[in-house]
């Protein structure tokens, strides 16, 4: 494939001086799990970014998790402090962001400032792969820099997909 377009989020990451590599894959992939494959690592360390809200909450929240996992809506509630907490369908998702779903990443959404949560299963990892803004380029990131640059808080909120 073409050398990856630089996206405002590898600029961020360049001027936060926090290592990266692109890697490409066929932007038609939707499944976090295919998408895994076609850029040659590991479900459980390329992560996808979903948008959920608290309810009652003004703002959303983005949550990473692997892409072998599935998001735990009742421990997420009780990460946020809330009684209770959804998923946000995909078309409100691309709306509120302005990404395609499969191409949504809180590097992508800095100025939204919303609060971003990493699993713990990405901070126990060294690098974790996550989308770059766009449908077609993951990029894999060095975990402790990108907990620094947005300000990531860990939880524990996936669970593992059944195959």
């Amino acid at each position: 494939m073409a050398k990856a377009k630089k996206l405002n989020s590898m600029r961020l990451l360049d001027a936060r001086e926090i290592a990266y590599r692109a890697h490409q894959y066929d932007p038609a992939l939707r499944d976090a799990r295919e998408v895994a494959a076609a850029v040659g690592f590991p479900a459980e360390a390329v992560f996808k970014t979903l948008v959920a809200q608290a309810v009652g909450a003004k703002k959303p929240v983005l949550v990473m998790l692997p892409a072998n996992t599935t998001l735990n809506l009742k421990r997420l509630a009780a990460a946020v402090g809330a009684k209770k907490a959804v998923l946000v369908a995909h078309a409100e998702a691309e709306k509120l962001t302005g990404l395609q779903v499969g191409g949504i990443s809180a590097l992508a959404l800095t100025h939204k400032r919303w609060d971003s949560l990493l699993d713990a299963r990405g901070a126990a990892q060294s690098h974790i792969v996550i989308s770059a803004g766009k449908r077609g380029t993951q990029l894999r990131v060095e975990t402790n820099g990108l907990l620094r640059l947005l300000d990531c808080r860990v939880v524990d909120v996936a669970d593992m997909l059944e195959d």
